[in-house]
């Protein structure tokens, strides 16, 4: 059964640019990782209307374990390490949530 690992942020709104470079550095990383897993990124979203402090990454997998073992790929990354270390040092993260779901097939 596959699976959407629904990521949830809130940044700080006045960093929005800092969160996009953190996006954009993640469109190169997480395909080349995931796919070895079988997963794929479905996108980062910045907010457009509304709240102007939540933004959201998706990813699927087909399983939970492939999703282990893409994050343990991602810790002996070196561009996904500085991604990390990138977004601690400018702080424009202040909480990260993450939500596995499943497709609803109608």
């Amino acid at each position: 059964m596959p699976l959407t690992c629904f990521i949830r942020y809130e940044i700080d709104p006045f960093q929005r640019d800092a969160f996009r470079r953190y996006a954009e550095a993640w469109h190169a990383i997480i395909p080349r990782l995931a796919a070895p897993e079988g997963g794929a990124l479905v996108g980062y979203f910045l907010p457009h209307e509304g709240s102007n402090t939540e933004a959201w990454g998706l990813i699927t997998f087909p399983t939970l374990a492939a999703y282990e073992r893409y994050r343990a790929s991602l810790k002996r990354d070196p561009a996904a390490v500085a991604n990390f270390a990138y977004s601690q040092n400018e702080r424009f993260i202040r909480r990260e949530q993450r939500t596995f779901t499943e497709n609803v097939a109608v």
